[in-house]
């Protein structure tokens, strides 16, 4: 049985219309499903929750939406042995389908791979363990710094709901990234990977850990980062001035940071962080908080994803 959960006022409401058309493709080939719409920001995971509590070997849960409810659907979700997870890019970011690379595909495209796939990608998921304990999965990325202030901002941001009636939704995290580059606070701190070394850098602008190589609308943070590798590539940018990170953002959008002073990449399956003053907190998008140490940790194979 498929179960399709739907964000459709995801791309400023222009998913109403996708689902719309997927629903009468559905139809047409007399495909057993059912549907749940998303009403209020945590109403994904909830209905996450309830479609893994369904007494059912052949669960596959379908998201028609954004990164934003992917994330909230993977928290949502229990059983993960016995539920296929299947994705339909209906967001501005898209970051997830760009690591999945079915966002060349339409909507209609992609539902008719997801119904004629017999296979399956165990793919690892992140996870942000927070200084009070509580613990949030992630499936693209999660960091602290920048590019967290970025997405707490995109959230409620007027420019990205404007620049999505253009198709152009994805520029919002560009310009926000320039305007918190310069203004946000910085701070020192140590970073332990799970092989006991501890790096000390100073004036963190951020830490990414990308489990996808792609975040905030496809800037690609670990070029090499792999789904199914059992570890998360970290992006720490540091110890440069603010100015130098700006103009280096160009060798960042094109994936040639790895050689330059102050951008640093390592790969590993736990990572911890403990600053001296707090930063903003994201784990797919979603704001977490304002934290001064917190751990990222990989979880290898977590989720069965229909490709």
């Amino acid at each position: 049985m498929y179960y399709f959960i739907v964000n459709a006022t995801s791309r400023t409401g222009k998913a109403r219309q996708i689902w719309y058309d997927i629903k009468d493709e559905l139809k047409s080939r007399n495909v057993k499903f059912k549907y749940y719409m998303t009403a209020t920001q945590g109403h994904a995971g909830k209905l996450a929750s309830q479609i893994c509590s369904i007494d059912s070997d052949d669960i596959k849960l379908i998201v028609v939406g954004g990164d934003g409810t992917v994330n909230e659907v993977i928290n949502g979700m229990s059983n993960f042995d016995k539920v296929k997870f299947g994705y339909i890019p209906t967001g501005s970011g898209n970051d997830l389908g760009r690591g999945l690379d079915i966002n060349k595909r339409t909507p209609i495209e992609q539902l008719l791979h997801i119904l004629n796939s017999d296979e399956v990608l165990k793919m690892d998921l992140g996870e942000v363990v927070c200084e009070d304990g509580s613990k949030r999965l992630f499936a693209i990325s999660a960091g602290i710094g920048v590019d967290a202030a970025v997405c707490k901002q995109a959230l409620t941001s007027k420019l990205k709901k404007f620049l999505n009636k253009f198709g152009m939704g994805s520029a919002t995290y560009g310009l926000l990234t320039v305007k918190n580059l310069f203004s946000m606070p910085l701070s020192d701190g140590t970073v332990e990977l799970d092989d006991g070394v501890v790096k000390t850098p100073h004036n963190i602008i951020f830490c990414a850990a990308m489990n996808h190589p792609w975040e905030g609308g496809g800037v690609p943070m670990a070029p090499q980062a792999e789904v199914t590798d059992g570890k998360l590539s970290i992006c720490c940018v540091s110890d440069i001035p603010r100015v130098k990170c700006f103009a280096d953002f160009g060798f960042l959008l094109a994936a040639r940071h790895d050689k330059i002073d102050g951008f640093d990449i390592y790969d590993s399956s736990l990572v911890k962080i403990d600053l001296e003053r707090e930063m903003t907190v994201h784990a797919d998008g979603e704001y977490l908080g304002e934290m001064k140490s917190l751990e990222f940790r990989c979880k290898s194979e977590a989720i069965s994803v229909i490709i």
